[in-house]
């Protein structure tokens, strides 16, 4: 029996649930702005981070999501979201990191991981065929 194999419906699966997902996280932030800035710069801050980096973060979960969904530069976006993920790990979720969430066990961070991860492979294997801008060199 021959396998089936689409590794370019697969990158196109990974965009739609990495990019789909964070979009929620995105909209709920800049529905309210200013307060989601104030909330993040002080986090960040609070872990010795520069605070405006904060307003990188709706950048990285708004915009770049829709990018991801259409593939559009998909290397770019997803680099800059693994790195929004890498600060919001460590800026927010460091204590938790060794932790296992008491409700049901699982890694603590486990949904941070994955948007990290999904953003990750994104940034190495491009976006695929199913992208807009497939024939692009940074894809």
């Amino acid at each position: 029996m021959k396998s089936i194999q689409n590794k370019d419906l697969g990158l196109l699966l990974l965009r739609l649930t990495n990019g789909g997902l964070m979009l929620f996280h995105g909209i709920n932030k800049i529905k309210t702005p200013m307060e989601s800035i104030h909330e993040l710069s002080e986090d960040l801050s609070a872990a010795g981070l520069p605070g405006f980096f904060g307003y990188g973060v709706h950048i990285t979960e708004f915009l770049a999501p829709i990018l991801l969904i259409i593939g559009w530069r998909t290397k770019i976006w997803s680099g800059l979201m693994a790195v929004t993920m890498i600060f919001a790990i460590y800026a927010v979720y460091l204590d938790e990191v060794f932790m296992l969430n008491p409700e049901t066990g699982a890694w603590a961070i486990e949904t941070q991981f994955y948007y990290l991860m999904g953003a990750v492979v994104l940034f190495f294997t491009g976006g695929g065929r199913y992208a807009l801008s497939s024939k692009h060199w940074l894809d």
